[in-house]
């Protein structure tokens, strides 16, 4: 696949005269696409059903005259105010009870049926007017769920759609729903939960203490279809039109819903990367850490979620926004170091995105986004991302097609289980996330690449190292194509703790084949009271107390299994800090016939079928292999 670079533009936003000028310059600079669309309901339909098509066909008209592919994007984030006003029962409500309201964006709840409807109209309008045309080649859905904590509603609506959703999964006969079968899943006999009706469920907030668990993760997963079916209700309507491929733009560090229950209707997956932001935002890196790489970007963040994208997408994916200078809404805001806009976009190059997208084209002079930087400024002069995106396209043209080569490394992510973390933390700061990024972060620093893969995976061929730390649930038919594998498996911690209504299965966890492993009891501790690990590293955060006959392969100082091995079958009992996954990665690679490599503070290797790239994520030069790579610099060998 051709490696392309693109932006994002709203016409809206600038005088027309300025627009033949703008798609002249953007196809000077070396872009193909450009996205346009996503947030201008207002002016395709300033009032119901009165639309004005003359100036978006006049930009898509400029845009493609001038050799650019249009993304278009459904502009169902942002409902105008009479659509709102036509249904003021349509806001999300906080897990407070406080409801959202007008006046920014992505103010909508995903149950409410009037909204829904308004959105397959407005989809139908625009995709009957555009599908066929020969400059749209692309379609966007929607804008970043899950953006702005916008998942999770507590309105009416999504209380009776909570209530449908649990009969159909506890169903009984007719439509009635079997709510003995909930009770006894759920467990409520504790407390004296028990219901006699599913009408008298409410959602799980705004309870004296904490809900049941069972209920909580019921809602996720509920909130999480609900996002699959408004995605799905799209979908379907442009591809009565249109045969250009769909996509979505995703965002870093959200896992309110499945991202990739959404992908399975889309031919694209994309993601909206902001280094910069995402460093003091999401994270979760130190302070020494934030200071390094306030300018860069933390060395594996991006990277993680290129290569989870690349599995979301089914192996097509793009970066739909790329930051190119400062944002707007993190803590703190400082300008991208020189150099280092070019090597994001070289970075999810070598991760095999299609495409990288700048975003935006020109800095707004007006409302929220008045801070966040373009490609040009608001005056139309270059900003320095634009010329290294210029230098970019030059490269491009001498750069081979994307080569994927499979990863020596899996790692399975689950978004259950992300929200199974959330219900029940048991400490504070600890999330399913944190712990995956942790261990994906120590197969980095070993000079690796990984495949992330979901949890649907059952075959495992041609990977060295599976690892499934944290996915709390893992159904039998996962387990047993693990075992079955001819591949080093890692499990834990708190892999297998539950069954599918958050119940604790017995035998105890993990009940693996094989694996003479129990977890008798956990707990997790202080940030200062770690546990130091004989020969080096300690854990944190979790710690689990582990019986059994399997190999005790670490172990705490005082001798407390820590990691323990049957065959191919590890589990780790802990949450390591940085030396102790360091020491796992290596015993594991050592085990699996996968070369390490000792790279320097800041410096990542990322392999394709062709190339080897090189990126330095220092402020300063370091020396590899007796060449010395520049501060912001990327290097790419031949394999």
């Amino acid at each position: 696949m051709k490696r392309t670079l693109g932006t994002c533009y709203y016409p809206e936003h600038w005088p027309r005269e300025i627009w033949e000028e703008d798609a002249a310059r953007m196809a000077a600079l070396g872009l193909t696409w450009v996205r346009i669309g996503e947030f201008a309901w207002s002016r395709i339909e300033p009032e119901g059903g009165r639309f004005d098509w003359g100036w978006l066909d006049d930009a898509i008209d400029v845009l493609g005259e001038a050799g650019l592919k249009v993304v278009l994007g459904t502009p169902t984030a942002t409902p105008p105010r009479w659509v709102c006003d036509k249904h003021p029962d349509m806001f999300a409500v906080d897990a407070d009870g406080r409801r959202r309201g007008f006046g920014s964006r992505r103010h909508y709840c995903f149950s409410h049926q009037g909204y829904l409807n308004e959105c397959r109209r407005i989809v139908t309008e625009v995709a009957k007017r555009y599908g066929r045309n020969p400059h749209v080649a692309a379609w966007q859905t929607d804008n970043e769920y899950g953006c702005h904590d916008t998942i999770l509603s507590y309105s009416s609506a999504a209380r009776q759609a909570f209530r449908g959703w649990l009969r159909a999964r506890y169903p009984g006969h007719g439509n009635d729903g079997d709510i003995k079968a909930l009770n006894a899943a759920w467990g409520n006999v504790f407390w004296s939960m028990d219901y006699d009706d599913f009408d008298q469920i409410e959602l799980p907030n705004l309870t004296v203490t904490e809900p049941n668990p069972a209920h909580v993760q019921a809602f996720r997963r509920f909130s999480s279809d609900q996002v699959v079916a408004f995605n799905r209700a799209q979908v379907d309507i442009i591809r009565q039109y249109s045969d250009a491929p769909i996509s979505h733009n995703y965002m870093g560090r959200i896992v309110d819903f499945d991202h990739f229950a959404v992908g399975e209707d889309l031919e694209i997956a994309t993601w909206d990367s902001y280094p910069l932001g995402f460093l003091e935002d999401r994270v979760g890196a130190t302070p020494l850490d934030q200071r390094h790489y306030a300018r860069q970007g933390d060395p594996d963040f991006q990277a993680f979620h290129h290569d989870l994208y690349r599995a979301v997408g089914k192996g097509r994916w793009w970066v739909m926004e790329q930051q190119p200078g400062p944002v707007n809404w993190a803590p703190y805001n400082p300008a991208p170091l020189p150099g280092i806009v070019r090597l994001w976009t070289w970075e999810a190059f070598a991760h095999g995105a299609e495409a990288v997208c700048y975003f935006r084209w020109r800095q707004a002079p007006f409302a929220q986004e008045q801070l966040h930087a373009g490609l040009l400024r608001p005056d139309s002069v270059a900003a320095p991302g634009f010329f290294e995106a210029e230098q970019v396209a030059e490269e491009l043209a001498d750069a081979p097609d994307v080569a994927p080569a499979q990863a020596p490394v899996a790692l399975i992510f689950d978004y259950d289980a992300a929200w199974s973390w959330e219900v029940q933390p048991q400490g504070q700061g600890l999330d399913y996330f944190g712990l995956v990024f942790d261990l994906y972060r120590a197969f980095r620093r070993a000079g690796l690449s990984i495949d992330i893969l979901p949890p649907t995976q059952r075959q495992f061929d041609g990977y060295r190292i599976v690892a499934a730390p944290g996915m709390m649930v893992m159904p039998d038919d996962l387990k047993t194509a693990l075992m079955a594998s001819d591949t080093e498996v890692l499990i834990g911690p708190r892999s297998a703790c539950r069954d599918a209504d958050f119940n604790i299965p017995v035998p105890l966890p993990p009940a693996w084949p094989d694996l003479d492993v129990t977890v008798s009891r956990l707990e997790t501790l202080r940030p200062d009271m770690p546990i130091a690990v004989a020969g080096g590293g300690s854990v944190r955060n979790w710690f689990e107390h582990l019986e059994g006959g399997a190999e005790a392969v670490f172990e705490t100082e005082s001798k407390m299994p820590v990691v323990m091995r049957s065959g191919t079958t590890t589990y780790c009992g802990g949450w390591g800090d940085d030396a102790f996954f360091d020491r796992l990665v290596k015993d594991l690679c050592n085990r699996a016939g996968v070369e390490t490599l000792d790279l320097p503070r800041g410096v990542r290797v990322r392999d394709t079928a062709t190339e080897r790239f090189w990126f330095n994520h220092n402020p300063h030069d370091v020396e590899i292999e007796g060449e010395t790579l520049a501060s912001a610099g990327v290097r790419r060998d031949p394999i």
